[in-house]
């Protein structure tokens, strides 16, 4: 904490008035599935990014990346999207989001502060949109709800960024508690909570450095016609998590699938099992049932892999080493470790959940993927973590 002050007071010659500390994030199963209206199963980490901000007299703003020792710069009056400022437009679409809601702010120095580049993933962009809208609020004193601040969120990502605007990602980075995973219902607009209580597991985020290659594009199946035909193949069930499921009947999924391409027809069955997988996962967690929620990790990763298409053979390659951790057959069908890749796909970066003992080996095993494939991984371990707060106020 002292090093963030340091870094603001050394750049700007004025200690920062307000602190705000979020999360980086991962999501277990179903980051894929936000445009049919499903749910996504995340997990806020312990890989802090931290935004420190003091006012300024006048009407400038200005951005330091303490990290990367790089400086941007804006004005309350005009402030624009550059490509070329990359890290710079997570904290100026706040600040766009802000202004375009109808709040008045003066000029202000900002620095982020994160032992985590932005390029790795790992939810840190979305820790920095975080991070500073929490900080303008406090600093400036408005009086916004929930609502409010995820209104000026919203805005930031499809008015400023012209992107779209993932609640999965916003909510795990503001809401999320510690030792907990977060659900999104994306029908509903809502999240939930549950614990993850296996205290003899280690959860580990690798970044294997692999470079991601674009194998289809994946905006092609977000289609309404096809979240219609989805929608179809709904039923309402009470006793369901979220009060439905999708219907199981072969038959009346092949009948209602027929009519899009094989290749599409794969991709959105890859959908309907990432729901009911995470449906799974949810039910061993609540039962603190790890081989029931191991398997669902593992099926869906397998998913991923064979429909969904969004894996590669180096992330392929560590997850078959992590199943043999445990060389007793017994365990394939109750497996004691699971993983899963993570993130936009086609390369990059996994999660795995192993027994303490397997620690160690399981280092030993990214060792050899380095030396057999010829990327430096990065390991980080991880424990579900708490939301945006404020450190400094």
């Amino acid at each position: 904490m002292k090093a963030v002050n340091d870094a603001h007071k050394s750049e700007y010659d004025q200690k920062p008035e307000i602190v705000v500390k979020s999360p980086g994030r991962f999501h277990l199963i179903g980051e894929h599935s936000w445009f049919f209206k499903d749910k996504t199963l995340s997990m806020a980490v312990n890989l802090p990014v931290y935004v420190a901000v003091s006012r300024r007299q006048d009407t400038s703003i200005k951005f330091y990346f303490h990290q990367l020792n790089e400086r941007k710069r804006a004005s309350v009056n005009s402030v624009k999207y550059k490509k070329e400022d990359r890290w710079a437009n997570a904290v100026k679409c706040i600040i766009y989001g802000y202004i375009c809601s109808g709040y008045d702010l003066s000029g202000m120095n900002i620095t982020v502060y994160s032992e985590i580049f932005p390029s790795a993933g790992f939810g840190i962009t979305t820790a920095i949109k975080a991070s500073t809208l929490i900080a303008i609020k406090n600093l400036f004193k408005f009086d916004c709800t929930e609502e409010d601040l995820l209104a000026v969120f919203e805005r930031a990502n499809k008015i400023f960024l012209q992107q779209n605007n993932y609640i999965a990602d916003n909510f795990s980075a503001l809401f999320s508690k510690k030792g907990n995973f977060i659900i999104t219902d994306h029908t509903k607009n809502t999240w939930d909570y549950i614990p993850f209580n296996f205290t003899d597991k280690k959860i580990f985020l690798i970044d294997t450095k692999v470079p991601r290659i674009s194998v289809w594009n994946e905006d092609s199946i977000f289609e309404p016609q096809y979240a219609l035909l989805l929608g179809d193949l709904r039923e309402s069930k009470q006793n369901a998590y979220g009060g439905w499921q999708y219907i199981n009947n072969v038959t009346d999924i092949n009948e209602e699938l027929s009519v899009v391409s094989e290749d599409v027809r794969r991709k959105l069955l890859s959908v309907m099992h990432e729901h009911n997988n995470l449906l799974e996962a949810r039910t061993g967690l609540e039962k603190t049932d790890f081989f029931k929620f191991a398997r669902a990790i593992n099926k869906s990763h397998e998913t991923m892999r064979d429909m969904y298409e969004i894996s590669c053979p180096e992330i392929d390659w560590i997850l078959k080493r992590v199943g043999e951790l445990e060389p007793n057959l017994d365990f394939i069908t109750n497996p004691v470790s699971c993983g899963r890749i993570t993130g936009k796909g086609f390369g990059r970066c996994l999660y795995v959940i192993i027994r303490e003992s397997d620690v160690e080996k399981f280092k030993a095993k990214l060792t050899e993927f380095e030396k057999i494939f010829g990327y430096q991984t990065a390991c980080y371990e991880v424990t579900p973590s708490e939301g945006a707060s404020v450190v400094i106020d």
